[in-house]
């Protein structure tokens, strides 16, 4: 054996080697850098430590020994894999027992033990994770084996309609559509390889073959995943905290670029607008009856006037778009982006065949020839996006679009809805079937737009609304939807569950199509009010829907249409707020949509989907059954106020919302900050320069801060360039119930108003204090005696701290 001072004097060197003299199963193990080699009489694998809370491990040889040829990981962003690369032997520890080798990185460690070369996992010096079978590659597939605690619950798998705690559910991993599904679906659009549990770790399978996860089902005790073949490669992500995992797992998948702000806004949509004259005359209505909208969304009837047999023209129907640059542009001019649809199958009836075959475009048959085959629009072959040839293709036509002023990117169907195992693609100049990356084709094509996209624009963030994907896709601005949702109150039901389960692994901006999508003879009221009043706490708010019943709030009559415009007025009046936690993602991969658990005891929040936190500041509990009267629901520990009345509860209890067509239960946590912009009708209108503040006060919040993050909405380098700021804001109440609301500043950006028009609303006194002062000087204040609101105003410079004291 090598002895301590040999050790770290190779590890000073970036090499440490160690040779198991014994019968056990290593043989060698050498640490380059960050990354663990190890030999064994079969498998040899590598083990490297990822950002600085996870590892990735990886077979090199089959259970026979055979070197084993893995395809690229689509888990982890490039510069995951160079950090790994560059990290010096200084940011890891190798130690060496008896029976054990363990890799340290920070506060957690993975433990090979030589004897079986298992892997283990500890974070703070305590197990946590156990490999039972642990990663097997043979003549049946890859496979991955992980033990499971008694008690342990689990997320994972993505998109399904299980309940949060997916433990005793198997399931298929193999993104398929489920059109028209309601309270119980086992395989949806966008399924993910991975699990999160509630012992605070994740594990993230790299591969994107078709095959299956079994949480528990099988055996009680086992967490196995299955594939038809592909990467042998997995990682795994050790917290403290399930808001640490979630951060962490994000962390090493990739962070979602920040949006643009427009995404906050409202979408017009529909399945779909027949011609040009219709797009603008829908937008004509959104003027005309005062809702606000920011986009408008083209299903595929831009391309041919009927459903079937034009899919993969790739251009404009003229005969119904006869002048789409002139209508793109006139909605510019009134700050109306145009969003199309695209999908990656090309009909042999469609415009483009001849030149998606005779550049080389296509998925192929064994043969080499395209492959073709039938699905609901026609006989069709399907873009291949793993090859150069089919991305240089496929990237030429959004390309004509952008140039026409196209401002957003809608791409269907890309599970592919219909993908054969044997199709071929070329990937990296290996031929892969459809089976072994069916999983990735979504993520590829997402890839491919984002970065052609960033290449010709950029001065623009791209909006890519895709169906399907895998881990990491949030890395190239996914945005994604849940599919074709049944228009009930069934399809409603599972959309909170549907989006935590997403969130918590990087995709950020999972939202439904608001009201429903599929089917309905008859427009319910009800169920379109409650599911828009949802979907103002939404990533996304765009209403769309099959158009026998129109999706869009302007074409319903009273009361709908005004407490719609309500609602989408409200959502634009929280545009400071909404757009500050797309920032919390960007910076640190936080969700927009959280579950309880993150904030409150995991051990009795953990499953819990009835509600949701909306940033720190709001819980929200979706009405998801009709005729109700009153909604309970279950409040933390805490003072909490309805964000419709301020009327105060305490928590730690079920309470019985009263509703009315008109609110919707929200609740406000006291000590919470929010700020507001109100009566825009565009996100282009919001001007930093004025800002509402709106502050909860209860006398048992002792203290409280939060911090508002604010750049020009459009720049895509503000993250990595740190063009942007932060205003800080605290509260503290003294001895004598003097509450103090502190402003601090940090950092700027290009545009950023000198001097900013402050008015903080304060809610939470039972009647008007007696005096306020600002920086010491007393002021004059607003006081609502209905709402029992607080109101002063002040301007400051845009790096001037301010000190509010208000006095009982």
């Amino acid at each position: 054996m090598i002895d301590r001072k040999q050790r770290i004097a190779l590890a000073c060197a970036g090499l440490a080697f160690f040779s198991v003299n014994s019968v056990a199963e290593v043989q060698t193990a050498t640490l380059e850098k960050a990354t663990l080699n190890i030999d064994t009489d079969t498998n040899d694998f590598t083990i490297s430590a990822l950002h600085d809370s996870g590892f990735q491990v990886t077979y090199l040889t089959d259970d026979n020994g055979t070197p084993y040829v893995n395809l690229p990981s689509m888990a982890l962003p490039e510069p995951a894999l160079t950090d790994v690369t560059n990290k010096t032997a200084n940011d890891v520890e190798l130690v060496e027992t008896a029976t054990t080798l363990i890799l340290k990185l920070n506060n957690i460690a993975a433990h090979v033990d030589k004897a079986t070369h298992a892997i283990s996992y500890s974070v703070n010096g305590e197990i946590v994770a156990k490999e039972q079978g642990g990663l097997s590659i043979s003549s049946k597939g890859v496979s991955l084996s992980f033990a499971l605690d008694e008690n342990e619950k689990v997320y994972g798998g993505g998109q399904r309609v299980l309940g949060m705690d997916r433990r005793g559910h198997s399931m298929p991993l193999y993104n398929k559509a489920h059109y028209g599904y309601t309270t119980s679906s086992n395989q949806m659009y966008f399924g993910l390889s991975a699990v999160m549990s509630s012992k605070n770790y994740s594990v993230l399978f790299d591969n994107t073959a078709s095959g299956e996860l079994d949480i528990g089902k099988t055996n009680s005790d086992e967490l196995l995943f299955k594939a038809q073949g592909g990467r042998a490669s997995y990682i795994m992500v050790l917290g403290e905290n399930l808001e640490d995992t979630v951060t962490s797992t994000v962390a090493v998948t990739g962070k979602q670029p920040l949006p643009p702000r427009w995404l906050l806004g409202n979408f017009a949509s529909r399945f779909g607008y027949k011609s040009q004259q219709q797009v603008m005359d829908v937008v004509d209505q959104f003027n005309t009856q005062d809702i606000p909208v920011d986009a408008v969304v083209l299903d595929l009837y831009w391309f041919g006037k009927d459903i079937k047999g034009h899919m993969g023209n790739l251009s404009w129907d003229t005969a119904t778009f006869p002048e789409p640059e002139k209508m793109i542009s006139e909605l510019r001019a009134q700050n109306v982006k145009t969003v199309l649809i695209t999908e990656p199958f090309i009909l042999t009836t469609s415009k483009q065949w001849e030149s998606a075959v005779a550049n080389n475009a296509l998925a192929q048959n064994d043969d080499g020839a395209p492959y073709t085959f039938d699905f609901y629009f026609g006989n069709t072959g399907l873009v291949d996006v793993f090859s150069e040839a089919g991305q240089d293709w496929f990237w030429q036509y959004y390309e004509k679009l952008a140039a026409q002023g196209v401002a957003g990117w809608w791409g269907d169907l890309g599970e592919p809805e219909v993908h054969p195992d044997d199709i071929q693609h070329m990937w990296q100049s290996k031929k892969v079937s459809g089976a072994e990356v069916h999983n990735g084709y979504g993520h590829q094509w997402a890839k491919t737009v984002y970065n052609n996209l960033t290449a010709l624009q950029p001065d623009t963030r791209p909006f890519v609304l895709m169906r399907s994907g895998f881990l990491g896709s949030q890395r190239y601005g996914m945005v994604p939807w849940t599919g074709d949702v049944s228009r009930s109150w069934g399809g409603l039901k599972p959309q909170v569950e549907l989006a935590l389960q997403m969130s918590v692994f990087g995709m950020a901006y999972t939202h439904s199509d608001l009201g429903g999508f599929a089917g309905g003879e008859t427009f319910d009221a009800e169920l379109y009010t409650r599911w828009l009043q949802f979907g103002t706490f939404s990533p996304v708010f765009r209403p769309h829907a099959q158009d026998n019943i129109a999706p869009e709030p302007v074409f319903h009559a009273d009361p709908v249409k005004s407490i719609a415009r309500k609602f989408i007025q409200l959502r634009y009046d929280m545009l400071p707020y909404n757009y500050s936690l797309a920032f919390e993602n960007a910076l640190n991969g936080t969700p927009l949509m959280r579950p309880l658990a993150m904030e409150y005891s995991e051990s009795s929040w953990f499953e819990n989907a009835d509600s949701y936190l909306w940033g720190d500041a709001l819980l929200v509990s979706p009405v998801t059954s009709p005729d109700q009267t009153q909604w309970p629901t279950v409040l933390p520990e805490g003072v909490w106020f309805d964000f419709f009345s301020n009327t105060k509860y305490q928590g730690g209890q079920t309470v019985n919302y009263p509703l009315t067509q008109e609110n919707f239960p929200v609740w406000v946590k006291a000590g919470s900050f929010m700020p507001m912009s109100k009566g825009l009708d565009r996100t282009e209108q919001f001007n930093a320069r004025e800002l509402e503040i709106h502050y909860w006060h209860d006398s048992s919040v002792a203290s409280s801060s939060y911090t508002y993050y604010e750049d020009d909405g459009k720049n895509p380098t503000s993250v990595e360039k740190d063009l942007y700021t932060s205003l800080q804001l605290r509260s503290s109440v003294d001895d004598n119930a003097e509450l103090t609301l502190s402003l601090g500043s940090d950092g700027s950006y290009i545009g950023m108003p000198k001097q900013r028009n402050i008015t903080y609303v304060v809610h939470g006194f039972s009647q008007k204090p007696s005096r306020v002062l600002v920086d010491g000087h007393s002021v004059p204040v607003a006081w609502d005696e209905k709402g029992k609101t607080l109101s002063l105003a002040f301007n400051c410079d845009y790096q001037q701290s301010v000190e509010v004291v208000i006095m009982r």
